[in-house]
């Protein structure tokens, strides 16, 4: 009955009162009468429709109420994050008790130019139980000053729930029972550490993530199981591949290796690309306590010097990883591809394999780039001109198609061994990192099309088509920065990527693309595929990375179970049915938590280096512009802000049509992608601000 209720109230552009709903579903008795009100009912608690004050129902997302996610600020002010669509800013005193990354119901109030503004109705889940803060003391009380400023709770710990934490320390502390209005009582289930112990900065923030550093006790137990080594059994019925010549590039300090590649030259001129692929899920076994564990972190966490990962070391750097002159289980997926760049030809299939050599891109890079070959190399050249060879055919095929290159520059933080910040550069992108992408994206593709041929049950990760608002919104933002582009007569990869090959030589691109991006859905895991937008790509999953992504552990699983297994009787069919969504739905929500773990870590660690410049020179460019100032990107992708009080050579405001901060005497004033001359005012590795002054 839902998805017919759903229907009727799709195809009506206004509500709907129970009676009309009852015609248009035929039903004309007192019992169909009772089931529909019971379903409106339900469909209403699960705010899929909504009931208007004069009980007319119409669907949820097109009245003035969203569901979403607030974001809060530190000004008080908040978001709300509303899935493919426009966010909804709300003042503070139209929070209504909300907190930041509370799922809540929100009434758009008014549209003011491009924004939303709403007020906060109910607050439908508390995502946040758990917060990080440092411990400190007052009037005898155990109190928490709370990392997240965004969070305005007032926490009163009792000694027996305070695991003897003392003035300094950086705990996490649960919530309890509300006292009154923002005070609580909370309990501390986590001492981090002292605030000034190296490393406690980085695990203070993942805290607040929910990223766990430790394993539990039965998964330690778990390992002990484990072996070091391949057992002798474990090679029947693999195919063995310890002859070929077979070799992983990784970064310089890469301990967890999920993949290694091979590459032949056929007579009929076709190159055969094997991707090989550890096979994790032969060791991390579902429903263990090393499988729920995994689920449950969904990712390994990249934060500048530390790795926080999905699999305990003894697997992830040892038996799962790739590592050379050691025998490994491995998935392989072996490609003919042609000299256009389609795969025509391809075997997935259990392997057992021996890498020959761990290389670094760095010096691949020097071998693709430079001609240079340092040694060791010297036996692989050959190959990997080959691989050069064929990466180039497919990085073509795919441009062809409409892959999306934003090309986005990203910092890397450079740590001592106390782990703070001494350098933040950019990191490398060159030939090699370009030629693993582009064979894990052939192999992810190639695994993709296999299952969805055979219509079974299975999880991708899809990239939706962009919102067209939001699209027309970025491209009359273009135009208003004085740059014209074609116009898009439908959104597709193509037009997208002809937009960005336009915009190329124009000074504020580095700012442009990035923005473009976000004016883009996010990529998730989804067990329906549509299809992945940016890699211009029909059918696309995560098969490459089972070490460090539990999707692509259950793609393992999955390929096990249908391919190696042959176990596609009903049950296993419904079973995955049931079980792959909100699988789906956890990982992207755990990738998401990683991805601004990771951010605010970059942020905090970018404060933490230029604390020590103050007052020193830097260049830069306009990278935003608003009501109280402009934020400057340095080269290395530093941040800060020149606040509209420090320009005090004129005085400025804040031009809404241009985006831009005109003085009153120069009105040339400050526009995005400006070039611009900065002295560091102040930086905090605490706040993870850092402010600029315009050199004069």
């Amino acid at each position: 009955m839902e998805d017919k209720i759903i229907e009727i109230l799709s195809e009506d552009n206004g509500a709907l009162d129970v009676h009309e709903i009852e015609s248009k579903l035929g039903f004309n008795t007192v019992e169909e009468l009772k089931e529909l009100l019971k379903e409106l009912n339900r469909l209403e608690d699960e705010y899929k429709i909504y009931r208007t004050k004069k009980d007319k129902y119409m669907l949820f997302n097109n009245s003035n109420l969203k569901l979403g996610k607030l974001m809060g600020t530190k000004k008080g002010y908040a978001f709300v994050d509303i899935e493919g669509d426009e966010d909804v800013f709300i003042a503070q005193d139209n929070l209504n008790g909300a907190i930041n990354n509370d799922q809540v119901i929100v009434e758009i109030t008014s549209k003011k130019g491009l924004r939303l503004e709403g007020r906060i109705l109910k607050v439908i889940e508390r995502k946040l139980q758990h917060f990080v803060g440092k411990v400190y003391f007052k009037h005898n009380k155990c109190l928490i000053d709370l990392d997240d400023k965004k969070v305005n709770l007032n926490i009163i710990v009792d000694a027996d729930k305070s695991l003897g934490a003392v003035s300094g320390h950086k705990v996490v502390v649960r919530l309890l029972n509300k006292i009154d209005n923002i005070n609580y009582k909370g309990a501390i289930i986590k001492i981090l550490g002292h605030v000034d112990d190296p490393g406690v900065d980085i695990l203070s923030i993942a805290a607040k993530y929910e990223i766990e550093d430790e394993f539990p006790r039965e998964v330690e137990e778990q390992l002990k199981d484990i072996p070091d080594h391949v057992l002798e059994h474990e090679y029947e019925g693999r195919t063995d591949l310890r002859e070929e010549v077979i070799f992983t590039i990784d970064g310089d300090d890469t301990k967890d290796i999920d993949d290694a590649i091979s590459i032949e030259k056929l007579d009929n001129g076709n190159y055969k690309l094997g991707v090989h692929i550890a096979d994790v899920s032969y060791y991390v076994t579902e429903h263990s306590a090393l499988d729920e564990e995994a689920y449950k972190r969904g990712t390994s966490v990249y934060l500048a010097n530390t790795v926080i990962p999905m699999l305990p070391h003894q697997l992830s750097n040892g038996i799962c990883s790739l590592n050379p002159n050691v025998d490994r289980l491995a998935v392989s997926c072996v490609m003919e591809i042609d000299t256009n760049g389609e795969v025509v030809e391809y075997d997935i299939f259990e392997s057992v394999i021996k890498s020959r050599i761990q290389m670094t891109y760095k010096k691949v890079n020097a071998i693709l780039e430079e001609n240079i070959v340092a040694e060791g190399y010297e036996p692989y050249v050959e190959k990997l001109n080959l691989m050069k060879e064929l990466a180039e055919i497919l990085r073509a095929n795919k441009v062809r198609k409409g892959y999306i290159d934003f090309d986005i520059d990203e910092a890397k933080i450079i740590t001592n061994e106390d782990g703070e910040a001494i350098d933040v550069k950019l990191r490398e992108r060159g030939t090699g990192e370009k030629l693993i992408e582009d064979f894990m994206i052939a192999a992810n593709e190639t695994v993709a099309r296999h299952i969805t041929y055979m219509e079974y049950p299975f999880i991708y990760r899809i990239h939706g088509e962009p919102n067209e608002e939001k699209i027309n919104t970025f491209l009359n933002f273009v135009s208003i920065l004085g740059h014209s582009v074609h116009k898009m007569k439908k959104i597709t990869p193509k037009a997208m990527q002809e937009l960005l090959n336009e915009l190329k030589d124009v000074k504020e691109y580095n700012i442009l693309s990035p923005l473009l991006l976000r004016s883009m859905q996010k990529a998730v895991y989804d067990k329906t595929n549509i299809g992945h937008f940016g890699l211009a790509s029909k059918c696309y999953t995560h098969f490459t990375s089972p070490i460090r992504r539990y999707p692509d552990t259950t793609v393992h699983r999955l390929l096990r179970t249908y391919l190696f297994n042959k176990n596609i009787n009903m049950d296993t069919i419904n079973y995955w049915d049931q079980k792959l969504l909100p699988l789906a739905v956890h990982t992207s929500e755990r990738e998401r938590a990683s991805i601004e773990c990771e951010r605010e870590v970059d942020d905090m660690k970018m404060a933490e280096y230029m604390e020590k410049h103050i007052g020193e020179e830097f260049e830069g460019i306009v990278s935003s512009v608003m009501s109280f100032g402009m934020f400057i990107e340095l080269p290395n992708k530093i941040e800060g802000l020149v606040r509209i009080d420090d320009l005090t050579d004129d005085y400025y405001r804040y031009d809404e049509s241009t985006f831009a901060l005109i003085g009153n005497n120069n009105k040339r004033g400050y526009r995005l992608g400006d070039e611009v001359k900065v002295i560091v005012k102040a930086a905090s590795k605490i706040n993870h601000t850092i402010d600029f002054i315009i050199k004069k």
